[in-house]
């Protein structure tokens, strides 16, 4: 859309952080609780919000980062801002570090008991070029990850399922003859993300395709500016660049596709800020299969940030995942966040991997929003015990 846009939006979100400034008046032991009701303001609002920059996605390596499956992704950032806390009041009075004790129980190993794996390829077709205009040649996006997946099968031929990413068939398979002939020719079920229309409407659609059924997922959480265009009238005045963009429909339900024992939650790329589908997902699945498509982003880390951002979606819902991207990275990341194995990026590859399927529900599933309330509460508490909220 150009830079005017995006510009915009970075002034935007960044204002949402002026209420910091209240920290003046309060007391630096408002800080956190400040933070966080603003962090949790901007995964919400505007359009949906724009939570990639929560702090807990920034620490997939940390050695404190299992604490998201106790508070989620909202505890891990408060968590974060908890240790800066005590440790800056630790300066002037080192008993305050004691406050902290409490986390060091949350750190302890939850019991997981993954069960029978499902066995399973991810396969990174890659495109032509990168870029917005990456499936300009109808069908070539396509025919390259029915050539990968054709090489995946030589070597791992008795698999249960393929994972393709999203946009990795770029045309309607379900209007296309030769494409759902070619679907069709597959024995094992393809789990394929792909544009679908429905009269005048275009879903962005994850699809379980077998020989006798074909099950659909459409994406719930769309990208603002990127897959439709909120207040298009003021925005066509900002940019021209918005009439190319027709927009797409978004789906109303979760849905989760069943292959032999696996529960497979389908996950299409920006959904993975939705908390609330992520959880929804979490009461019914025992695996995310997270599709992506990160050729409109080139070169950039983009690919990166949202692998860590997976990371510490598989440790808040104590799920292992399998995460395909057309172009990469593609990974195959465990309950604790840990990536198994990786994709290099840019190139055609695949990953085959024993998935365990996981029942148990993660401490921050089962307590729900009262993990946040809290957290909250424990935020205030070290803030009043440090003596640093001014009287």
């Amino acid at each position: 859309m150009g830079s005017t846009p995006w510009l915009i939006l970075a002034l935007g979100l960044a204002i949402l952080y002026l209420p910091l400034a209240l920290v003046g008046r309060w007391g630096i032991g408002a800080y956190p609780l400040i933070f966080i009701a603003l962090e949790e303001l901007r995964n919400r609002f505007p359009f949906g919000g724009f939570g990639w920059g929560r702090i807990a996605y920034s620490q997939a390596d940390a050695p404190y980062s299992q604490f998201a499956r106790f508070g989620g992704a909202s505890g891990l950032s408060a968590l974060v801002l908890l240790i800066a806390l005590c440790m800056y009041a630790g300066l002037n009075a080192p008993r305050n570090l004691v406050i902290l004790a409490p986390v060091l129980f949350l750190l302890l190993p939850v019991n997981i008991t993954p069960v029978t794996p499902i066995k399973v390829l991810a396969i990174q077709g890659n495109v032509p070029q990168l870029g917005l205009d990456f499936n300009a040649r109808a069908t070539q996006v396509f025919q390259n990850h029915v050539r990968e997946s054709a090489v995946a099968l030589r070597h791992y031929p008795n698999v249960d399922l393929l994972v393709w990413p999203e946009n990795a068939v770029d045309v309607d398979p379900f209007t296309n003859v030769e494409v759902s002939k070619t679907l069709n020719a597959f024995s094992q079920p393809l789990l394929v993300g792909a544009i679908t229309q429905r009269g005048s409407n275009i879903f962005n659609s994850s699809l379980l395709w077998t020989k006798e059924h074909v099950f659909v997922y459409d994406k719930q959480h769309l990208t603002p500016f990127g897959e439709y265009i909120p207040l298009r009238t003021v925005a066509s005045k900002i940019s021209a660049l918005v009439n190319q963009v027709s927009g797409f429909s978004a789906g109303t339900h979760s849905t989760i596709f069943i292959v032999k024992s696996a529960r497979i939650a389908p996950i299409i790329c920006y959904e993975l800020l939705d908390d609330r589908i992520l959880a929804q997902a979490a009461k019914s699945a025992n695996i995310f299969a997270v599709q992506t498509n990160s050729a409109t982003f080139g070169i950039s880390p983009e690919s990166a940030q949202q692998l860590s951002i997976t990371r510490i979606r598989a440790i808040e819902h104590s799920r292992n995942i399998v995460s395909v991207s057309t172009t990469g990275y593609s990974a195959e990341i465990n309950y604790q966040g840990r990536v198994i194995q990786k994709t290099p990026i840019n190139q055609a590859h695949y990953i085959y991997a024993e998935v365990g399927l996981i029942q148990q529900r993660s401490p921050r599933d089962w307590a729900g929003n009262w993990a946040l309330a809290a957290i909250g509460i424990w935020l205030l508490w070290v803030a009043r015990r440090a003596g640093m909220f001014r009287r």
